[in-house]
């Protein structure tokens, strides 16, 4: 076989893969892009066939208008959303921090036996643990409040972020810390200034993990929550999806949709590289 027909054999294979791709990411993009084109259609618009996905009468507001008369209001359930998302985060970031140094740098009775029970935890189902969750937030006067749904987060949360920092600490050589150590730097120096850039990827992606189920979380608010002004926004969609004499708004909830995917997108295109390392951080030493 001669060179040029090598060279249209591997040009072909390559514009093969990469029609291959382009069908693929075109499958994943059209629900969001279906979604959002939704939201803009007039509401009698909405309510009627999905096809096409575009509006036809002219693009509208008014879904994202009767999406803020539910409750308190868009905005406020955003900004719980917010609080609960962001308070879980650091929590949960600092806490595998710690946890994560310390299994992976220090010995101490026990150690294996801790770590093989926090991480059994996973195995647990939540529902089957509402009920005392609910009981336990009740004795504590913490029902009903977003800070106790901060605490049901992460403690869910904790078994896997502990799992990937530990994986990432693993990752680092410890010629590295000791050359540190023989510096004089001491243990919470070293954590913070020569080991955090180094687990800087895993971090990253244990506060995304963090922050997505957080913010996309249902059951536990529902659950746990009574106060409507204490509503996410996973529990506000439940109200639009409810609607007036049980009917659903369409529209709203394609706007409801779309306003909740916003955050995640962001922060999953600004953080992909890190995201991406750090998932894989400990699988090669």
């Amino acid at each position: 076989m001669t060179t040029a027909a090598n060279a249209r054999r591997r040009a072909g294979l390559a514009g093969l893969g990469h029609g291959f791709g382009l069908l693929v990411a075109a499958i994943f993009v059209a629900p969001i892009a279906w979604t959002v084109l939704s939201s803009f259609k007039p509401p009698l618009e909405a309510r009627q066939p999905p096809l096409p996905p575009w509006p036809t009468s002219g693009a509208s507001l008014q879904n994202y208008v009767t999406l803020d008369s539910f409750g308190d209001g868009l905005w406020h359930a955003a900004q719980n959303s917010l609080y609960v998302a962001g308070l879980t985060v650091a929590l949960t970031v600092v806490v595998s921090l710690l946890a994560g140094y310390g299994f992976s740098r220090f010995h101490f009775p026990g150690k294996g036996l801790l770590f093989v029970l926090i991480l059994s935890t996973i195995m647990i189902p939540f529902q089957s643990i509402l009920t005392p969750i609910f009981l336990i937030l009740t004795r504590l006067g913490l029902q009903n409040t977003l800070t106790g749904l901060v605490l049901v987060y992460v403690t869910l949360q904790l078994p896997f972020s502990i799992f990937m920092m530990r994986n990432a600490f693993d990752a680092v050589p410890r010629e590295i810390e000791e050359a540190a150590r023989i510096d004089g730097a001491a243990s919470l120096a070293l954590l913070v200034k020569v080991m955090l850039p180094l687990v800087w990827p895993g971090l990253v992606t244990v506060a995304l993990f963090a922050f997505l189920n957080a913010w996309n979380e249902f059951l536990a608010a529902l659950v746990l929550m009574t106060d409507q002004s204490q509503f996410t926004l996973p529990i506000m969609m439940t109200a639009v999806q409810s609607g007036r004499f049980g009917a659903i708004d369409w529209g709203a909830v394609q706007a409801g949709v779309t306003v909740m995917m916003i955050p995640c997108l962001i922060l999953f295109l600004l953080l992909q590289r890190y995201y991406i390392r750090g998932l894989t951080a400990g699988a090669v030493k």
